[in-house]
């Protein structure tokens, strides 16, 4: 029977939060004022185009990458984990922490306690994927593009530290918010009977989507005002934590919107497709 450890001192909740299919340049341009307090706004670079592969390799403690220059793989990962360390409040972790599993919730659910709970909003990350391996809770949102519904399903615990891993999908094609009606929402022959029946989405070229490029400068325009709705929502999302939480935001994928002749994600090699944002800080 498994026994959970007692959490170290010091440890304090983490809490992740997914902006699906973000890109950068879209999350500057909203110029989010409530994120824009957490820390310093980054570029970093998604180690996957599809939002499955990303979230493993966030899972496996792998946050989006620096692509730094002139420096081992190794090396990073280390000094990567040192900052995992730091976001938790422990001492310190390395590599060898995470063997065998190198999988983080089955390391801070069975070496330091901790309660693993996760809120989802696309069905491809439903809880029957093997995503949902060492998580004490896996639910899917009751809908894709609202983070306000997620923060009152959130749980913390007195007694122990809580990762919560957060994937919201308002900057997700159609880039709709959940004040918007659905007959509103665009609608992309092709894209959006998958998008209904799964949730993730499909890459399909300029050409087969067959609009053109003012249309989907518009596309790009609604995910930045997602941007700018998700901004207000974080304010309550802050109001909702405990004290003494670490809080990372990030995005799985960035997004294609008609740069070389591609629009969406997924099996795309785009440097718009990897460029996440990211911002974290201690709330406290």
């Amino acid at each position: 029977m498994f026994e959970r450890p007692e959490a170290p001192k010091g440890a304090r909740n983490f809490v992740l939060l997914v902006l699906d299919s973000c890109r950068y340049d879209s999350f500057v341009a909203a110029r989010p004022t409530v994120m824009g307090k957490i820390g310093e706004i980054e570029r970093r670079t998604s180690y996957a185009s599809w939002t499955s592969p990303s979230h493993f390799n966030l899972l496996m403690g792998l946050l989006p990458h620096r692509s730094p220059k002139h420096i081992f793989a190794s090396a990073y990962y280390k000094s990567e984990l040192a900052g995992l360390a730091h976001r938790l409040g422990i001492p310190e972790m390395g590599l060898v922490d995470m063997v065998p599993r190198l999988w983080l919730p089955h390391f801070l659910r069975n070496s330091l306690g901790y309660h693993t709970r996760a809120i989802v909003s696309m069905p491809v990350l439903n809880g029957h994927t093997p995503l949902n391996v060492d998580f004490d809770s896996w639910e899917l949102a009751p809908a894709h593009n609202d983070l306000s519904a997620m923060i009152p399903m959130m749980k913390f615990s007195d007694e122990r530290p809580t990762f919560m891993l957060l994937n919201t999908g308002e900057t997700h094609y159609p880039y709709a918010c959940p004040d918007e009606p659905e007959s509103e929402w665009p609608v992309i022959n092709g894209v959006h009977g998958v998008f209904k029946k799964a949730g993730g989405g499909s890459m399909l070229t300029q050409t087969e989507v067959g609009f053109d490029q003012d249309k989907l400068n518009t596309l790009r325009a609604r995910q930045i005002h997602t941007v700018e709705w998700v901004d207000r929502v974080v304010s309550d999302l802050i109001d909702a934590l405990p004290a003494n939480t670490w809080l990372t935001i990030t995005a799985d994928h960035g997004e294609l919107f008609g740069e070389s002749g591609y629009f969406g994600h997924g099996p795309i090699l785009h440097d718009k497709v990897l460029e996440v944002p990211f911002v974290e800080g201690l709330i406290r």
